[in-house]
């Protein structure tokens, strides 16, 4: 008996503190609940008031394109909800405009978008009279000319749209950038033996010769060629069926030589 009530006095002991331990819990929970019902009402007020819109748009990439160009196409103001902003809609929106390649769009945290931009290669401008009309590396001759001289790549002088000037432009858009920057002007200049003849100046002043057909995997070893070259000396450099080098020197001996001989 003595054993029994020995254990019937540690339960009674115990029973207070159970139920302590449970209104803690309780409370606990309680708070927890309160304060998820706060966080989710906060959520709600922050998500419909002015200060969860787009406070920032920041673009990037761009050289060619204005930023407020690009903006514009995305559809995002001051007045777009961050969190309605949708990513691929906006990718959508700006890869419309002809000269954008690719596009990222990211959200940061709390009220900022990036707007990441990859235009497309400009690999030539067409001489349309005075103004100089851009060409993507895409083949597409753009309608918004550039008044002032390019020197960001090459012009082409004497070309009409059509065939030729597409197949120029792929030739140009599989050439390295390093090799266009050497390039001056493009002149279609076709004759008798080759209807798809091309008179390329570099930069350097040496004259080129080539034809439409096989120009960018020809025109890749030109600074290896000029480098054995004897320094100062200009001519042309023939890259048709055959590559060789003829100075102007020698043109100009041999035009001497024929008019004494008449």
């Amino acid at each position: 008996m003595g054993k029994e009530k020995g254990k019937v006095v540690v339960l009674e002991e115990r029973v207070p503190k159970l139920k302590e331990q449970r209104r803690q819990r309780a409370n606990r929970l309680l708070v927890a609940y309160i304060a998820l019902f706060f966080m989710l009402l906060l959520g709600v007020v922050y998500a419909q008031s002015p200060l969860s819109n787009v406070a920032v748009i920041h673009v990037e990439g761009n050289h060619h394109i204005a930023s407020q160009q690009i903006i514009q196409l995305s559809g995002i103001t001051k007045q777009t909800s961050f969190w309605k902003v949708k990513k691929d809609e906006v990718e959508q929106r700006v890869k419309q405009h002809p000269e954008v390649k690719d596009v990222s769009v990211k959200k940061r945290i709390p009220n900022r978008i990036d707007i990441v931009i990859v235009e497309r290669k400009r690999i030539a401008y067409i001489l349309d009279k005075h103004s100089f009309l851009p060409i993507l590396d895409n083949g597409k001759v753009l309608t918004h000319a550039k008044q002032v001289i390019p020197s960001d790549a090459p012009i082409l002088v004497g070309w009409k749209e059509g065939e030729a000037i597409q197949d120029m432009a792929a030739q140009l858009a599989n050439t390295p950038n390093s090799i266009l920057n050497l390039i001056s002007e493009i002149h279609y200049t076709p004759n008798a033996l080759d209807a798809r003849h091309i008179t390329v100046y570099m930069n350097d002043g040496i004259e080129v010769s080539a034809t439409i057909d096989r120009f960018a995997k020809k025109i890749v070893h030109y600074p290896s060629i000029v480098s054995q070259l004897q320094p100062g000396v200009k001519g042309v450099l023939h890259l048709e069926m055959s590559t060789y080098f003829k100075p102007y020197e020698a043109d100009e001996g041999k035009e001497n030589e024929d008019e004494n001989e008449r």
